[in-house]
């Protein structure tokens, strides 16, 4: 192990193609790293948890640790590779301006300077269909649909963060961008969970009656579509793919299976929008003047996501990147249920990384 500059190295194994993952120790950055490295790539994560990247490391993985905001450790873990994934970055629907526009603008700045500087062949960046939601029900949304105002501070930083990156393909940097939607699996702390810890409290508010139609993907067909833009044509650089599990269901829909899944006996309890909506404006007010820095436990963005349809067209990247899904929502949420309840009883250790037991 060597500490450079605040940032600690540790070097696994060399194998083939060489690969740097940043946001390497979040859920979806150790799902690819784990997939990658088993097909004999010589993978390079950059991170912040130092307990997931050391057992990332135990797999052979190299981990930097270091945050994106940190030139010297991005330039660092990009020397030598052939491609980077730029999954990292700061993800939530709620927070402080300036940390999302650190870590999603300023963070993607540094990847594509270190990118370009170490004469990177390809980089793939993870957008998000965030960019889509304006509070109105939305189906089969296109990649060149237009842009509506963002409504949160993620989403606006991930716009700029686009914006980089689109000036920097045409400036020649060879790289490709994929949004997927709504990723569950195990290892999911986000997507999922938020529903079943308000499901165990046992009354549910359906907004809308429960309706409105969702999109979400199984974190395998997401690695599925990052391995396929790392070697896809020529052509697809410079273009962005939406990518989902293509099932469209209903809220209510979802929550049935979720909970059907894990045996929660939750009730639902059908709520206007407008009175969902003016609550969590009232929960935010409250928060704002009370507790800043803390995150609401209801919001607008979350009330809009559970009353507005959104389904994304997934047809590009079929077409263009060969993207199936392979894994049926059914099957996805029985391997996060099985991880789950393992998780709940105690069965799993703190190194576990949310793969299939």
């Amino acid at each position: 192990m060597v500490k450079r500059r605040g940032f600690l190295i540790r070097s696994g194994d060399t194998d083939l193609m060489r690969i740097l993952i940043t946001g390497g120790t979040g859920f979806l950055g150790r799902h690819a790293a784990i997939r990658l490295q088993s097909a004999g790539n010589d993978v390079t994560i950059l991170g912040r948890n130092r307990a997931i990247g050391d057992s990332l490391q135990k797999r052979g993985i190299r981990f930097v640790q270091g945050d994106l905001e940190n030139a010297s450790a991005v330039d660092l873990a990009c020397r030598g590779q052939n491609a980077v994934i730029h999954s990292g970055g700061l993800a939530s629907p709620w927070g402080e301006y300036q940390k999302f526009y650190a870590a999603n603008v300023l963070g993607t700045e540094n990847v594509i300077q270190s990118c370009r500087t170490n004469q990177i062949s390809r980089l793939v960046y993870l957008s998000t269909p965030s960019l889509y939601f304006n509070y109105r029900h939305r189906e089969l949304i296109r990649e060149s649909d237009p842009l509506p105002k963002p409504e949160t501070a993620y989403a606006a930083t991930k716009k700029i963060a686009d914006e980089r990156m689109a000036e920097a393909f045409t400036a020649g940097l060879p790289c490709i961008s994929i949004r997927p939607r709504a990723i569950f699996g195990p290892g999911d702390q986000s997507v999922l969970v938020r529903l079943i810890r308000a499901g165990q409290k046992g009354t549910i508010p359906l907004v809308g009656a429960g309706r409105s139609f969702v999109d979400l993907t199984y974190i395998d067909n997401v690695v599925d579509a990052l391995q396929l833009c790392l070697s896809s044509a020529q052509a697809t650089l410079g273009r962005v793919y939406n990518i989902t599990n293509g099932e469209p269901m209903t809220t209510r829909q979802l929550m049935e299976k979720v909970f059907g899944a894990l045996g929660i006996h939750a009730r639902f309890r059908k709520m206007p929008f407008f009175v969902a909506y003016s609550t969590a404006a009232l929960t935010e007010g409250y928060y704002q003047f009370f507790k800043p820095g803390v995150e609401p436990p209801l919001t607008r963005y979350a009330i809009g996501l559970m009353a507005k349809t959104q389904t994304l067209d997934i047809s590009k990247a079929r077409a263009e990147l060969g993207y199936h899904p392979k894994v049926s929502f059914d099957e996805g949420l029985d391997r996060f249920a099985h991880w789950w309840k393992a998780k709940e009883s105690g069965v799993l250790t703190k190194d576990d990384l949310g793969l299939p037991i």
